[in-house]
């Protein structure tokens, strides 16, 4: 083979791994503003014509969840391979679920602690129509947390695995409450709890001990933890990348630190955190350099 043809062969293959890179990993269609879950990690909202692209996948077997209001929510196995799955959702009258999606929904637009309030209240309506839901005391106790009401919030933790007794979500929740009241050793229970019933996949549960671990001192622990956590969100939580750019910079490697600083802004690049990562950058990149920082 002459170099000629050599070179276009080369371009040709860059070409189309350009093109195979850029592909989505997975397209779903279903209902236009649906709410998508892969493994239990919310991954994002289908747009208008009911479409949602996502960008990365990991191997292997998924569990693909469903909501839209109005309709029943639908759980598919999702197999290797699959690159585009229309997801059809039947309509419910079912007045407990209807009125959990109400919930959620005034949970995820709440951004003070009246509209907390009546979010909470709404999934307490949606408990007197089913007291046997676990996801509906989970949401709850997510609110009471954030209404700072620790032992209302571990109250409902209690119903949701009394429920349903494996129960990952309501373990890392569980974790979460702990942390908040200080109790570090029990937290850590529940997050180590979380990630077993999860079989190992409970992204959240690993960010929760990861901030326990660093809140102990135990850095490189941490950073085990925040990387398990990016490797399940594939990517979907920028701020993940922020948490793990501070763990790095006090184990004083800076190195470390830009290149997650760096795929933070690529992410989120008018995130919260962007301004302040940007005017750390430059340093850090010095340092990383072996340069001398003068006070």
């Amino acid at each position: 083979m002459n170099r000629f043809l050599v070179i276009v062969v080369l371009l040709c293959v860059a070409v189309f791994t350009r093109a195979q890179s850029s592909q989505p990993a997975l397209v779903v269609a279903t209902e236009p503003n649906a709410i998508v879950w892969i493994d239990e990690v919310r991954r994002g909202t289908t747009d208008p014509a009911g479409k949602l692209s996502l960008a990365k996948l990991s191997p292997g077997r998924h569990t693909l969840r469903v909501r839209a209001t109005g309709f029943k929510e639908s759980v598919t196995p999702l197999l290797p391979g699959r690159r585009t799955i229309a997801v059809k959702l039947i309509t419910t009258t079912d007045k407990a679920e209807l009125m959990f999606q109400q919930a959620e929904t005034a949970r995820d637009e709440a951004r003070d602690d009246a509209a907390r309030e009546k979010a909470a209240d709404l999934y307490r309506e949606t408990l007197k129509l089913r007291a046997a839901y676990p996801a509906a005391q989970v949401g709850l106790a997510r609110l009471l947390m954030d209404l700072n009401q620790p032992e209302k919030a571990h109250s409902a933790i209690d119903a949701a695995r009394h429920a349903r007794p494996i129960y990952p979500e309501a373990s890392a929740v569980e974790g979460r409450i702990y942390r908040e009241e200080a109790f570090t050793d029990d937290a850590i229970r529940s997050f180590r709890r979380a990630i077993r019933e999860g079989n190992g996949f409970q992204p959240e549960a690993h960010v929760g001990l990861a901030r326990v671990l660093e809140e102990k001192g135990q850095m490189a622990e941490a950073v085990v933890e925040y990387k398990k956590a990016i490797d399940q969100l594939s990517d979907s939580e920028p701020i993940i990348y922020q948490l793990l750019g501070a763990a790095y910079e006090k184990l004083e490697k800076p190195k470390e630190a830009v290149v997650a600083y760096e795929k933070y802004l690529e992410l989120a690049p008018n995130g919260s955190y962007a301004a302040a990562i940007k005017s750390i950058l430059t340093q850090l990149k010095r340092e990383a350099a072996g340069e001398t920082i003068i006070p």
